[in-house]
Formats: structure tokens, sequence, C-alpha cells
């Protein structure tokens, strides 16, 4: 190492300083970066103003005892409205999202804006985001995201901004929807070498025959991939999970950089998610991936599977210093050990950091095509 080198490990370790990057390994350390917090209670996170609501959600309840006493711990979003949750001025990172949203998740919208960019960097229905697309709760432990009971998301993903972070909420329902949430951010300098954190969602049904599953495409800059989430829904019977996951980086063409091997090893299980002695599907939940819902037919009107899985690439983040595409394939079996191109309901959100600006999004699917049904 040259004299006056910063090696790549200290030059995390200062990072932390800014309040970003903290981990057991360094939550010891001290930082300038200031708390703050928004929440129904405090809707511009002010300093020294989080409980000053007067009007709100829970005003009846604390009528006999005044300011100060759960006046505002939610929000209502009438049908068609689009509600802004954060508008915080930069520099600084977002770093833990909690909510807990009433209806219909495929029906509730969550933008995310950098830098008064008037293209969102992500966009996705609320249950997807969080890695829970079929509209039902199912357990999730991992660093990235957590889902917990009732109907708790939590996420993890640091998200640093520059200039400003927008955050809205829109529902598109027939019917009123109530949010409760907490964002979690402090206000601090961002190291130039700081990408900004995006998620898109794609649905496909059914997913036409011989096509393969465009999971990300059109993502321009220079970054770095983190994860995936996929809500797979089964069309056929059989095993669905032969298709292989293939990342194409910086003017791949027919053939990518990366090809995977199967659905479930991609997801870090194998043998079809297999338990051996019971031989059925078996969930799991770790730090970095898992099929941690399995939806199975109750014999009557539930007919189809329907499986939720996740991968995060956070030891292992795939880097781009151009474009990304990701895609996957479907695939079952047929007679003669033959591999059956599937035509299932596949939804998927991609998560990665890159550098701004952010391209267009592909137009968010319709209402009803957005519906699990």
């Amino acid at each position: 190492m040259s004299a006056g080198t910063t090696p790549r490990a200290t030059t995390e370790l200062l990072m932390s300083f800014d309040g970003l990057g903290m981990h057991l390994g360094n939550l010891s350390r001290l930082s300038k970066a200031r708390s703050r917090s928004l929440s129904p209670e405090n809707p511009d996170g002010a300093k020294g103003r989080g409980d000053c609501a007067t009007t709100g959600t829970g005003a009846h309840c604390a009528a006999d005892l005044g300011p100060g006493w759960k006046i505002s711990p939610s929000i209502h979003i009438e049908p068609g409205a689009t509600q802004v949750i954060a508008d915080i001025a930069g520099p600084g990172a977002i770093q833990q999202i909690w909510m807990t949203p009433t209806g219909q998740w495929r029906f509730t919208i969550l933008r995310i804006y950098w830098d008064d960019q008037e293209q969102p960097s992500v966009e996705c229905p609320i249950g997807d985001f969080f890695a829970s697309g079929w509209g039902r709760f199912a357990q999730l432990t991992s660093l990235a995201v957590c889902v917990n009971p009732g109907s708790a998301f939590n996420c993890y993903w640091e998200m640093p901004f520059r200039k400003r972070c927008r955050i809205t909420i829109s529902n598109i329902a027939t019917e009123k929807m109530t949010l409760y949430y907490q964002i979690n951010y402090c206000l601090t300098d961002v190291p130039a070498d700081c990408a900004y954190f995006h998620a898109q969602f794609r649905r496909v049904n059914p997913l036409p025959s011989k096509q393969v599953v465009t999971i990300l495409d059109g993502a321009h800059g220079r970054g770095h991939y983190v994860g995936t989430y996929l809500a797979w829904g089964v069309n056929n019977v059989g095993w669905w999970g032969e298709g292989e996951i293939k990342f194409y980086l910086d003017g791949d063409g027919a053939h990518p950089t990366i090809c995977g091997t199967g659905t479930e090893d991609y997801f870090c299980g194998s043998y079809n998610f297999e338990h051996p002695v019971t031989k059925q599907y078996q969930e799991f939940t770790t730090p970095y991936a898992g099929l941690h819902q399995v939806i199975r037919p109750d014999g009557v009107y539930q007919s189809q599977q329907r499986f939720g899985m996740y991968r995060w690439h956070i030891p292992d983040p795939i880097r781009f210093e151009q474009d990304l595409r990701v895609t996957i394939q479907a695939l079952g079996w047929r007679s003669g050990a033959r591999y059956l191109p599937l035509q299932d309901d596949i939804a998927s959100v991609a998560y990665w950091y890159q550098t701004l600006p952010t391209a267009p999004f592909p137009t968010l699917p319709l209402k009803d095509l957005l519906e699990v049904i």
C-alpha cells in the first residue's frame, strides 16, 4: 500500500462517522449526524416537535388527556388520493421505515423521489416492496426487510440522498385506507461514492409461452444490484423452478455475464425447496435469502400454489458500470424428461443502487392487472 492510501475498511469506518453504514463492529463510534424521525405525530421531522399534534386519528381517544397523548398515530388516505409522507431537505439518509397499511396491499403504491427528480427511483405496490406480494401475512426475518405480526412492514435498506428525499403513498383502491408509519433518518454529509437506492416492480400474468420474465431492464448508470423479490403463482401442476436467472452487464448482448443454475438455487435453496422427510415445501428465512411464504391449495377455491421468496445481494452485490438487465426463466417438466416452459403469474421487485438520473420505469399495470385473483 502506498503512503497516503486509505484502506477500504478504514474508508467504511469513516463513513460511519457521518451516520452511514453503522454495524455492531463500529456502533460505539461517535458521529456528527443528527437523528430525526417522521410520523403522523411529527410529519416534518422538526426537532422538539415529536408530540405536538392537536388533531388526528387518536384525538377523540385522548380527549380526557390532552396534548402529547397519542393524538395522531396514523393517517387516512382517500380513494384515488396521494399523500406525501416525507419531504426532507438533505443531505441525509433514510435508515429505517416501518409501516402498517390497511386495505389491499397491491392497491397502495409507494414512490420515492431523490434530489428533485420528477421520475421516482422507487415505484412499487407496498406489499411487494416489503416482500408480501400476495396480500397475506408471512413472517420474514432478514437483514434488509422484516415482516412481523400482525402486518408490520420494516425496511432497513440504507437510502442516502444529497438534496432532497420525497416519499408518497397513493391509494388506488375504492375504499379509504389507514396508514401507520415511522421513517427514521439522519441529517449528515453523504460521501461522494454513495449511490441512490432504487426499486422497480413488474408483473406478468400469464407469462407468454417460451418467454422469459424480465425482472429489470433499462437501468443506466453506474451501480450495483442488491436484491430480488418474487411472488410466483403456479398455473401448472408439478415443479416450477428449473429456470435460470441471468444478469446482463454493461452491453451484454445475447448472452449474460452471470447465469444461475436454477430458481431455488438462486434463492439459496436446493432440490425443489423440499423437506427431505415430509416431502413438502419447507419455508425458511435467513439474513440474505428465503422462501418465506408458501400458499397451499385449500381444496375449494384457493386452487393455486403461490410462493414468496427473496434474495439479498448484501455481501455479493452485482456491480455494473453502464447498464443492467435481469431476467429469469420459468421452467417445469414435461414427459420424456424435457423442460416445460411455464405460463405462470409472476410479480417481481428489483432492488439496486445507482447514480442519477433515474431512467423512466415501465408504466405500472392497471389496477385490474395488479390485483391478486
